[in-house]
């Protein structure tokens, strides 16, 4: 058996006919580096006193994490020096962070450098998503781009195996981390989502704050067989988009963070530019669907670097439902 290729023989080998751009593979390359040193400084946290918080507040007002600066730190100095990066936009950073006058088809990189970072303390899967697009061709400081202008998108899962999963177009493709050379070898090839799913994931502690559309949807998902679904469903919940998403890009599934009474005045709990888009990208390549209960979430328009949607992504079949709930409020008829 032959031993599975790495990223860099993948990058250059393996993608788009006609390949990619060497800056974009080196761009690729060194999201891979970062994140194979905040994987290992998770590893090591208890050792280097990086438990707990901070101390400080990010610009979404939220606690900060030490891992999450931590986390922020490494993305930026490993990847700024990168020939054609014009800029980082950041999760943790106000503002985007200008590297170089930027020019026509440079690459701007989006990034969540530690999403789930609440579950670290209780020893549970956390990852790093990430974005890129391009500068317009007149050179312009626009970083507000739609979804559907990402080159590549893609997240790190530290779980018992690292992770690299990525798209640059063409397909999902899943990279191990390889125990002892730190080479990310392609194990998963071509990542594909399920049409029909009997498995969703969303926090059911939220219940009382949902519409309608979102409690009509889990209602029949609990019913289970004698309910007008036909069958039972298993409800997930990790806290962590990452976790959720790879779940289902491994055995298919729904995963839900509505808008509902608590989060509406914010637009929604998940940010578009480096959560939801990223995330929505990588399952449309695998065959899934993604909306904000109404829109396609790679359609929508940014008007804010830490603007905050709904999201509602996975199986296609599923994610077609919920829509139709939120849109005509009609009941389909039983699977």
């Amino acid at each position: 058996m032959s031993e599975p290729i790495t990223l860099r023989r993948f990058l250059t080998r393996h993608a788009e006919p006609g390949g990619l751009d060497p800056n974009l593979i080196f761009l690729i390359e060194d999201i891979a580096s970062a994140c194979r040193v905040i994987g290992n400084r998770l590893r090591n946290a208890a050792f280097e006193g990086n438990h707990g918080l901070a101390g400080d507040t990010n610009v979404q007002g939220e606690d900060q994490k030490k891992l999450d600066v931590i986390a922020d730190e490494v993305f930026a100095r490993i990847c700024e020096s990168s020939p054609r990066l014009a800029a980082l936009v950041s999760e943790e950073r106000e503002d985007a962070v200008w590297l170089k006058e930027p020019e026509g088809g440079d690459y701007l990189l989006f990034y969540d450098p530690l999403d789930g970072s609440s579950n670290i303390d209780v020893n549970l899967s956390v990852g790093s998503i990430f974005s890129i697009c391009t500068v317009g061709a007149d050179g312009d400081r626009d970083v507000l781009k739609a979804g559907r202008a990402q080159m590549c998108s893609g997240y790190a899962i530290y779980g018992p195996t690292m992770m690299l999963v990525l798209t640059v177009g063409s397909g999902v493709y899943g990279f191990s981390c390889e125990y002892g050379t730190g080479d990310f070898r392609l194990t998963h090839p071509r990542m594909t989502i399920p049409a029909e799913t009997s498995e969703f994931a969303i926090n059911a502690s939220r219940y009382r704050l949902w519409d309608a559309p979102v409690r009509q949807y889990v209602d029949e998902c609990l019913a289970g067989a004698t309910g007008p679904r036909g069958r039972d469903f298993n409800m997930r919940w990790t806290a962590s988009m990452v976790a959720e998403v790879h779940r289902i890009l491994t055995r298919g599934g729904v995963f839900l963070y509505p808008a509902d009474d608590g989060n509406r005045t914010a637009g929604g709990k998940l940010r578009l530019l480096y959560e939801a888009s990223p995330m929505a990208l990588l399952v449309e390549q695998a065959g899934g669907a993604a909306t904000d209960g109404q829109t396609r979430i790679l359609d929508i328009a940014p008007t804010g670097h830490h603007q905050r949607v709904p999201v509602i992504l996975g199986s296609a079949d599923e994610v077609t439902r919920l829509t139709d709930y939120h849109t005509t409020g009609a009941t389909p008829a039983h699977s």
